[in-house]
């Protein structure tokens, strides 16, 4: 590019965010390029910035045009986490008039820039979420860098919002509601080329060109006009009040979006209501209904909630913030599997889609080949589906060696052994690894219940032994929970938390304890659920509180997928271990009693429910020949209230025993790890949000009517007497 004048004298404030030069003395290129952050992110530094930068291309009689692109490998990644932190902590919030205005900020300055008379192209050059997607859809034409992983999204109703700076109402008038509406309640961020399909990007261009490209199409003096704001214009596909099928639709989809939120989540509602009322306004007051709306739900506590718990906390997470800060970063090269089953072969493929060699050990070659089926038949989905490609996936599979000679092993830096979950099987396997690579190599146990302190007795040094939880499947489940035993160094969990950071998973770090954190915790869950059915209350009322809440599966469903004699086996192992000290809980019982049965779970087509060609068929009807029901059945509040006290519970001892060093470890483990609502920003954050006298009364209006269990812990009630909160006082 020639530059034939110089750029303007921009305020230093600016510099460090926006570049600017300008091309055949009319066309202003700006670069977006915060020196201060890795990735471009929407900050008040980012909105002062490009309001600058909008008024100084309006007002120069000399630009006739503008790009707009970014210095990064990406374009803008979405919002700032330090910002995003400092809102959901504020106090007092600011009056809701003042609110609207600041909300509206950055949509103010977007319809300037999409209505001052000048065309502004935007060239996506990478990742562009959120208010960064929201920026290019303001511009008149949007050309993709054509380059692999590049994505848009507008997740923010993941995080209980909605896109609040026109993002709705540009999506809606770009694709048609029917489009629209799946993108935007949905919030899954797609592929430049479903990009392309939908309409969100106008052209693509390769990489290295893409600049020439916005520059060319500012040659051809395009109309600076968005479409919307013509007279001619129409919405795609027509409207509610202009087609009935749309009508139909819309229908359609909010009561699915009743039945699939239960009420507990109001931002897809929110979005809905965006949708439907902006179709039919003009683009300015669309815009305006739009902010109204975004502002109702930041004030909700919902929203606060899981901003605080899924993105600041689990951005931190994922940033390794708790790590030991001693140990220098050491990434796995080659990573031994111990075990081909299911879990080690999920693990094994998560590691060799991200890079890593891999030594599968099992106790025949064959059975470790077997291992590689897993990875096979997940590589050829997405190749079905055009996720990948032949070539891709024999990459992958190739990094992959089945092996069944240990001594294999020697070349790890870190192995994981992933059998059966049987304390005898482990130890044995812990130590004929332990005489092969000896006591130097990061040594880590999958396992979801059994104490790594007394595993690392079978390892020749405990302080490089480790538990690491995955959950199942591995590939596809994003947290990994840390176990640090008595004796493992701070060395050998920061090399842990690396090996997961290459994963792309979220680590967590607890102490060692039976159960740990999350097998507790959803332990509980179960527990209580199972256990009402002794109680004579309905096994379907049980599953429809749970329903209620949200909960992703009842408890009784959970069981049958786990396995009912898994559980049984679990328990009897857990008795050997703890001696007299086993406490066999409320649903055992029952579950024997099913088992007795001959009723597996669902891998033998019968549990708790009947099952026809793998689909549940009802409830087995010989329970209530065992457990005889209530005449009188409590109400749905009070078996959801006991479904999700328990777990909050669950969590408090948590932390009283020191099993969790934080609560945003808790937050964490209960939402990614085992499918606590995401609504409540997890049991601490629930806690936090009714607060601690409240939570106390509820538990003692349940103990009192269904049992001594329901207690509130004796850390509950110390922090209701000194009116503490886990977190500063945002959910109140």
């Amino acid at each position: 590019m020639n530059n034939q004048a110089s750029a303007p004298a921009i305020p230093a404030s600016f510099t460090n965010v926006i570049g600017v030069t300008i091309e055949q003395d009319k066309y202003a290129v700006l670069t977006i390029d915060q020196i201060e952050n890795r990735n471009n992110v929407i900050d008040q530094s980012m909105l002062d910035a490009l309001e600058w930068f909008v008024s100084f291309v309006q007002s120069n009689e000399q630009i006739e045009g503008a790009v707009i692109t970014s210095a990064k490998s990406t374009f803008i990644a979405g919002g700032d986490l330090n910002s995003i932190e400092a809102g959901i902590n504020r106090r007092p919030l600011p009056a809701r008039d003042a609110l609207l205005a600041e909300c509206f900020s950055l949509s103010k300055i977007l319809r300037t820039l999409e209505t001052g008379g000048k065309p502004y192209v935007c060239a996506l050059n990478g990742v562009a979420m959120g208010g960064g997607l929201e920026i290019a859809l303001a511009c008149h034409r949007r050309i993709l860098a054509e380059k692999p992983r590049l994505f848009l999204g507008l997740p923010e109703v993941q995080l209980g919002l909605l896109p609040g700076a026109g993002g709705t109402q540009r999506v809606l008038r770009l694709t048609g509601i029917t489009t629209a509406v799946p993108f935007l309640i949905e919030g899954k961020p797609v592929s430049g080329g479903k990009a392309l399909e939908l309409g969100l990007v106008d052209a693509t261009a390769p990489a290295d060109s893409l600049i020439e490209h916005a520059l060319a199409w500012l040659q051809s003096e395009p109309e600076a006009v968005a479409p919307w704001d013509k007279d001619s214009y129409r919405i795609p596909g027509g409207t509610a009040t202009t087609n009935p099928a749309v009508k139909t639709f819309l229908e359609q989809i909010e009561a699915a979006i009743q039945k699939n939120t239960q009420g507990n989540y109001p931002a897809p509602l929110a979005i809905l209501r965006c949708v439907r009322e902006g179709s039919i306004l003009g683009m300015d007051e669309a815009l305006g209904f739009e902010c109204a709306r975004f502002v109702d739900l930041t004030l909700d506590p919902t929203s606060k909630a899981m901003i605080r718990t899924l993105f600041v906390h689990k951005t931190k997470a994922d940033k390794l913030a708790s790590r030991p800060r001693g140990p220098k970063p050491r990434p796995v090269a080659t990573l031994g599997l111990i075990g081909a089953g299911t879990m080690g072969s999920s693990i094994a493929f998560a590691a060799a889609s991200r890079g890593m060699n891999v030594v599968l050990l099992d106790r025949s070659e064959e059975t470790a080949e077997r291992g590689l089926d897993y990875g096979r038949n997940k590589l050829a989905h997405r190749i079905k589906r055009g996720y990948s490609t032949e070539e891709k996936g024999q990459e992958i599979l190739s990094r992959i060696t089945p092996v069944a000679d240990p001594i294999a092993l020697a070349s790890c830096e870190l192995i994981v052994e992933a059998v059966f979950e049987d304390r005898e099987v482990k130890s044995a396997v812990i130590k004929n690894a332990g005489k092969v690579v000896g006591g130097k190599t990061i040594f880590a146990s999958n396992t979801s219940a059994l104490p790594i302190t007394q595993l690392a007795e079978n390892h020749p040094n405990p302080e490089r032994f480790i538990g690491l939880h995955f959950f199942s499947p591995a590939d596809k489940m994003p947290l990994v929970e840390i176990i640090k035993g008595k004796q493992t160094s701070d060395e050998t969990l920061a090399w842990a938390m690396d090996f997961i950071a290459q994963l792309g998973k979220t680590p967590i770090i607890v102490n060692d304890n039976r159960g740990f954190f999350t097998s507790r915790f959803i332990g509980a869950y179960i527990d209580e659920g199972i256990g009402m059915i002794a109680e004579g209350i309905c096994p379907e009322l049980i599953e429809k509180a749970a329903r209620s809440l949200s909960m992703p599966m009842g408890p009784l469903t959970i069981s049958d997928l786990i396995g009912l004699d898994l559980s049984l086996q679990a328990s009897a192992q857990a008795k050997r271990d703890l001696g007299k000290d086993f406490e066999p809980g409320k649903s055992l019982a029952i579950i024997q009693t099913v088992v007795d049965a001959g009723r597996n779970g669902i891998k033998n087509g019968k549990g708790f429910y009947e099952y026809e060609n793998g689909s549940k068929a009802g409830i087995w009807s010989g329970l209530s020949k065992v457990y005889q029901l209530k005449k009188t059945q409590p109400s749905i509040k009070d078996i959801s209230a006991r479904l999700l006290l328990v777990q909050v519970n669950e969590a408090l001892l948590s932390m009283q025993e020191g099993v969790l060093n934080s609560p945003e470890d808790g937050d964490l483990g209960a939402i990614l790890g085992v499918g606590f609502p995401s609504w409540t920003g997890g049991p601490f954050s629930y806690f936090d949000r009714i607060g601690a006298q409240i939570y106390v009364d509820e538990c003692d209006e349940l103990q009192r009517k269904f049992g001594n269990h329901l207690a509130a812990p004796d850390i509950a009630i110390t922090m209701a007497k000194q009116s503490e909160y886990f977190y500063h006082q945002v959910n109140r």
